[in-house]
């Protein structure tokens, strides 16, 4: 879903004659430099890959080398071959990436060098950080979320019960016979290094074991509400809710984690709000649980559980990138588990996994104080769950 419509994106921006760097940033497999190399393969002009993702420290002067030997595949002459491609993987890492980038940019437009820069980063707090202070109006960004049911189901023939419990990471999927390694590769190779490179590196944090406590929290009851004083009651680090605000913002941009804002028609109280805690890749609460696949599909409050957050996970990881945002709403006992917004569009959903909901007392509360465009019920009694997850959210909202 996600992946071929981005190829597609990228292989008509590299063919039209105004250049523009295309970022894309997105969590850590979600097949950025998976798609880099379809487009390689995919057009018929001279093409340089790089990455600053190695253990040695890169600097600017590599930059500079990187993009001259891109440069060096463009023909002199018009014809076919008088434009390249350099593609520049991880490029946060280099300090002061963007003003070199910038230059060589400006150098090539002022030449008219046609060489089209397409910048893939796991870090947006870095990435854009970047861009927004060297690479104004240079750059257009495309997100990457991570793999959805259709692509899982596509690469690896898996059912909608291996996906709600197993996510969408494509590299694990060959490890879901072994429970114990899948877990130990998650937390370790996928988790551990996301925090520890995108997250404790990239931004000045205080509190780091706060930072791991809050994550490993926001995964076990994602798909909850919780206040952030009653985080904070549960956390051993001492702390206050402006840090856990905060570094639940740097959890999310890193693609892990997010808390969903209470809808309103108030910004301010939007951002006042408690948060429902939202892992964005199911495998990051499934790890949490002391349960395999088997024992938590028998489970019916567990898959009651499961089935929510990884329809709020579709429900984000779909929207990404777009006007559109992903709340929740309560008053008092009522509630709606998710609503969409975009401009005056909203639309409520509400998920039910197990028993068939005879009535929806949120949504119709909702409805009478919201003009609500649409209304949809997913799983028993209403649309069925299977052709839910294989919808692009945005429907909801056109």
């Amino acid at each position: 879903m996600y992946q071929r419509s981005i190829l597609g994106k990228l292989h008509t921006r590299m063919a039209e004659p105004r250049r523009t760097i295309q970022v894309l940033y997105g969590p850590r497999q979600s097949g950025k430099t998976t798609i880099a190399q379809q487009l390689m393969e995919l057009v018929d002009i001279p093409c340089h890959y790089a990455s600053a993702d190695e253990p040695t420290l890169r600097n600017r002067i590599w930059i500079g080398q990187q993009w001259e030997q891109a440069r060096t595949g463009i023909a002199p002459t018009e014809g076919a071959g008088n434009k390249a491609i350099l593609i520049l993987d991880e490029i946060q890492k280099v300090p002061g990436w963007s003003e070199t980038v910038k230059r060589l940019w400006d150098e090539d437009s002022l030449n008219g060098t046609e060489l089209y820069v397409i910048i893939l980063g796991s870090s947006s707090i870095l990435v854009h950080r970047g861009m927004t202070e060297s690479l104004a109006g240079r750059f257009e960004i495309i997100h990457v979320p991570h793999w959805s049911y259709d692509e899982m189901r596509a690469a690896f023939n898996w059912s909608l019960e291996q996906y709600i419990f197993f996510g969408g990471y494509p590299g694990t999927a060959d490890m879901i016979s072994d429970h114990e390694r899948w877990c130990n590769y998650i937390k370790e190779s996928l988790v551990e290094v996301a925090i520890a490179r995108d997250v404790l590196l990239m931004s000045r944090i205080t509190k780091p074991a706060l930072l791991r406590q809050l994550f490993e929290l926001g995964c076990r009851y994602s798909g909850q509400i919780l206040t952030y004083q009653k985080m904070l009651g549960q956390l051993h680090d001492a702390g206050n809710t402006t840090t856990l605000a905060h570094y639940l913002e740097l959890i999310e941009k890193a693609g892990l984690l997010a808390g969903l804002p209470k809808y309103s028609g108030s910004v301010v109280r939007r951002r006042a709000s408690s948060p429902k805690l939202q892992v964005l890749n199911q495998a990051l609460l499934t790890t949490q649980l002391d349960l395999v696949f088997e024992e938590a599909l028998k489970n019916r409050d567990t898959w009651g559980r499961l089935v929510e957050s990884a329809a709020g996970a579709h429900l984000y990881n779909g929207l990404m990138g777009t006007r559109s945002k992903v709340y929740y709403w309560r008053e008092r006992d009522l509630e709606v588990d998710f609503i969409l917004s975009r401009g005056e569009s909203i639309a409520a959903i509400e998920v039910a996994s197990g028993a068939r909901k005879t009535s929806l007392p949120g949504m119709v509360t909702f409805a009478e104080r919201f003009q609500v465009k649409k209304k949809l019920l997913a799983g028993a009694g209403g649309m069925p769950l299977e052709e839910f997850f294989l919808t692009p959210p945005k429907i909801w909202l056109d």
